[in-house]
């Protein structure tokens, strides 16, 4: 796995784009697009790896933010996939240690999502060049995955075939650390909207001709709650009334209730949910109202492959952790103290290997890691201690700590996609362990055949912050080379 020439030449291009890089970074921090609202986001990725030569495929699975991004023929094919979105209400000013919006209310990135974009970016076009001179045989692609932190796109993706001919797949995503690890990672889920419907009529004058659609959905989320106490501790459930009608003087004939159900396997999420349709059942019949399921999402919880990860961990430790200034350091101890969190600054030292323990956040990549052996990068662009989906979030994410961070990230996807398109073994070694840490469980999508995309998700919201967002849009544009 040394290559040194051509590792020496992936480095270079990352390290020269290193500038293009952080002003991705930086665009997409300040779009800060919702799920399946990114128009800015994709679009501006999909114009960057045109530029670099790959051809485009929009509109994937019907999702007009989605895509993939293809270039070279024959095998092996080797993905790369991210996720852009950002988080609503999160909006908050780079750099500044209090809770300081960008616009109030306004979205904005507390997970690192724009970071993400820009290392797979950035990797990207440096294998590509890679390929182009050094003769590298193979096919690279890049999908684009909207709407992560609704667990959308890459269920569909998988669904729709998109995966069927990839051999091997890698992931990055943003931490505090830089290293990868292997095993199983995070929970299975589903998102489903339960909908129902009754009988309007005035609340005061003739509340007995109404059959209150609003009751059905508290007495869902009260039977659901009542349930919990015979709940395996493993399960996580949450969720918002996403509809409880327009005012009191008339009882709603339409409320809707959303909820995520979370476990360890995917059967058992499954269960979640079958439990929770009887409980609906009997909140509908209690009320004499009707009741629909719209499922939003669904995806397995996801894992890591072993052989992948050593690979991944290699050219990690070749690379190493960016050097912290005396700013940076200054600027995170800061923010830190300020949530009441140890003042230990960014981590100098990389992280070692291992297998992980599996938390119980989701993301919709599970689906492609049982599909096909997936690695995980993991790089060091946000601050220890902070909670994603919370202002301190975002601090670092626009700031020459995510864009050293990156730039490592960037190294480490491009120079592990390197090795995999230069040592065939690889790529079959990594099929072997993934068929022997699937063992004999049979991958069953948890998402409906026959389900679509949920393309209205976040538009609202999107069109009412926009025209205020777009006056803190950059004017410069990232240009690789």
């Amino acid at each position: 796995m040394n290559h040194s020439s051509e590792k020496k030449f992936i480095f270079n291009t990352v390290e020269r784009n290193g500038a293009a890089i952080a002003t991705l970074c930086d665009n997409i921090f300040y779009f800060a697009e919702l799920g399946m609202q990114e128009f800015e986001t994709s679009g501006l990725m999909m114009e960057l790896l045109e530029k670099a030569g790959f051809s485009i495929e929009r509109n994937l699975s019907g999702m007009p933010t989605g895509f993939v991004a293809t270039y070279g023929s024959g095998k092996p094919v080797l993905a790369l996939h991210t996720e852009y979105d950002a988080t609503p209400g999160c909006s908050q000013q780079a750099g500044v240690t209090e809770p300081t919006p960008i616009i109030d209310g306004a979205p904005g990135h507390t997970e690192g999502h724009n970071v993400n974009a820009a290392v797979m970016i950035g990797a990207a076009i440096a294998i590509k060049q890679a390929m182009d001179r050094f003769g590298l045989k193979g096919t690279l692609k890049v999908f684009g995955a909207p709407g992560e932190e609704q667990l959308v796109s890459r269920p569909y993706f998988v669904r729709d075939g998109h995966f069927k001919d990839v051999d091997v797949a890698l992931h990055d995503h943003i931490g505090t650390g830089f290293g990868t690890v292997y095993g199983l990672r995070q929970y299975a889920l589903i998102s489903a909207e339960f909908t129902f419907k009754g009988q309007s009529a005035h609340a005061a004058t003739a509340p007995w001709n109404a059959r209150d659609a609003l009751d059905a959905v508290v007495l869902m989320d009260i039977g659901w709650d009542k349930l919990r106490e015979h709940l395996e501790p493993t399960q996580r459930s949450h969720r918002v009334i996403t509809n409880g009608g327009d005012q009191p003087n008339v009882i709603p004939n339409k409320a809707a209730i959303w909820w995520f159900f979370r476990e360890a396997t995917a059967e058992k999420t499954r269960a979640l949910f079958d439990k929770a349709k009887r409980i609906a059942e009997g909140a509908a019949i209690m009320t004499d109202t009707s009741y629909s399921v719209n499922v939003l999402s669904a995806v397995w919880p996801t894992r890591a492959n072993r052989t992948l990860a050593e690979v991944i961990q290699a050219n990690v430790e070749q690379i190493g952790m960016p050097r912290w200034g005396e700013g940076e350091q200054k600027l995170v101890c800061e923010l830190q103290a300020k949530i009441n969190k140890k003042a230990v600054g960014m981590p100098t030292q990389i992280m070692p290997l291992k297998e992980c323990v599996q938390s119980v956040s989701a993301n919709d990549s599970g689906e492609v890691s049982w599909v096909v052996p997936t690695g995980l990068i993991t790089f060091p662009s946000n601050i220890p201690g902070v909670s994603y989906h919370h202002w301190s979030a975002g601090v670092s994410l626009a700031t020459t700590i995510a864009h050293k961070g990156a730039v490592a990230g960037a190294k480490a996807m491009a120079a592990s996609a390197l090795d995999l398109f230069m040592d065939a073994r690889l790529v079959a070694q990594a099929k072997e362990t993934f068929k022997a840490e699937i063992g004999d469980t049979e991958y069953r999508p948890l998402l409906p055949p026959d389900q679509k995309p949920p393309l209205q998700l976040n538009r609202d919201l999107m069109e009412r912050h926009r025209p205020a967002m777009r006056a803190h849009y950059l004017k410069d544009k990232p240009v690789f080379s």
